[in-house]
């Protein structure tokens, strides 16, 4: 059985490790391990929407999600901006979610919860590295699942390299209706915005 970064209950042993490193401006000693995607630290992909994605003034309680929060590099540096918020950190994989909320907690950050789903609305800010190699297909029912929860007012970032289809994901977040735009470009890798506008309602 092969196994994935996406794979709901990794099966291989976890050999787990401690990193120091800065993200987004903030140095962390964070737990990273074998079976969940990027396990060496901060992934290229990451590191660009840490540094093109969009960062809008929020209202205090707002929502946000890291879509595919991995162990949570970008859960973290949501949770450090936005102090007045919550951050829901997303993700499938179990060991994952385990290793985010470690983190989470041991940064002392007590406005993130890590989950699997989270019968969200109204989401005001999204940010994700999704998913590409699950296929099209999911990739696009778990945009969608999520997209269509953006408050009217909500913007979601997506970075995509290029080489696996930032472009042809961009026409087809366009033709499915929703506002959306590239924002940046950097090392290969697209930056998408995507704009809440009622897109739930009137799909």
């Amino acid at each position: 059985m092969t196994e994935h970064y996406f794979s709901a209950e990794p099966i291989s042993d976890s050999h787990e490790r401690e990193l120091e490193i800065d993200i987004a401006g903030h140095s962390y000693r964070i737990q990273t391990s074998s079976g969940i995607f990027s396990p060496d630290g901060l992934d290229k992909g990451t590191a660009v929407l840490l540094h093109k994605g969009g960062l809008p003034e929020l209202t205090t309680g707002a929502r946000i999600v890291d879509l595919g929060c991995g162990w949570g590099p970008l859960t973290l540096a949501l949770a450090a901006h936005y102090p007045d918020a919550h951050v829901y950190g997303i993700d499938v994989n179990a060991r994952a979610r385990t290793l985010a909320a470690h983190n989470a907690a041991r940064a002392g950050y007590n406005n993130v919860t890590i989950t699997e789903d989270a019968p969200l609305t109204d989401i005001d800010l999204l940010w994700s590295n999704p998913p590409i190699r699950i296929g099209k297909s999911a990739l696009h029912n778990l945009l969608s699942h999520w997209l269509d929860r953006l408050a009217p007012h909500g913007v979601a970032y997506l970075v995509v390299q290029r080489h696996l289809g930032a472009d042809s994901l961009l026409s087809w977040l366009q033709e499915s209706g929703y506002p959306a735009d590239k924002v940046g470009s950097q090392k290969g890798f697209r930056v998408l915005r995507v704009y809440g506008c009622g897109v739930a309602s009137s799909r």
